[in-house]
């Protein structure tokens, strides 16, 4: 086993999932609506919590797990979160009421992604977390970019794509979707990018200051 491979089954067994989470996640399964991994999930709730995140959206509501974790990290946040599946909608809704998440604190909407958010207002939200249709990542991360305020994040998990977009072979949609965002935004001088390698990926972007 190779030292990144052994730290990655440390970093894995070492994270602690609450037990909301964990049923969630089997539900999630159970679906066939693949969420985040833990280690994934708790460094989104670290930075909901050191951001002090009051209001999130999420892009792919799944069944409720990403979510979980946002409010995990951010108690007094309002996570606004997008789906096209009503029944993935349907399984976040009952962990959360599960979870006793005030439902004040959770707004489900049922769409497309890309009909909903240039509703959206610009300049309004903390976080935006993009786990949705892999092709559109592009589109929802320009869309995040606008929904954030100055200094809010937009964060993209599974960017790696299970290790596809490391592979120069690999000229798959996903894997040149994600390989073309991370290449845009690391190059681009009016966003700040970093890449983990934890879990399937997560990337973390927010706006530079122009003043």
């Amino acid at each position: 086993m190779g030292e990144q491979s052994a730290n990655q089954r440390f970093v894995d067994e070492a994270t602690v999932e609450p037990d909301h989470i964990a049923r969630a996640r089997a539900h999630a399964l159970e679906l066939g609506a693949a969420p985040i991994s833990p280690a994934v999930g708790a460094q989104c709730a670290v930075l909901a919590a050191v951001s002090k995140a009051l209001n999130i959206v999420e892009i792919g509501t799944g069944a409720g797990v990403s979510g979980l974790w946002l409010l995990r990290g951010s108690p007094r946040a309002t996570l606004t979160t997008i789906d096209k599946e009503p029944e993935h909608l349907g399984a976040a809704r009952q962990a959360f009421a599960e979870a006793r998440i005030p439902p004040a604190r959770a707004r489900f909407i049922t769409g497309r992604a890309s009909d909903v958010l240039p509703r959206m207002n610009e300049a309004s939200y903390d976080i935006v977390l993009v786990d949705a249709d892999a092709e559109g990542v592009i589109e929802y991360v320009e869309h995040g970019l606008r929904l954030v305020r100055p200094g809010g994040m937009v964060l993209v998990p599974r960017v790696l794509a299970g290790g596809a977009v490391a592979d120069p072979v690999r000229r798959d949609a996903v894997t040149t979707a994600y390989r073309s965002l991370i290449q845009e935004t690391q190059a681009s001088p009016a966003v700040l990018g970093a890449l983990s390698i934890t879990g399937e990926g997560l990337l973390q972007l927010t706006t530079v200051a122009t003043d």
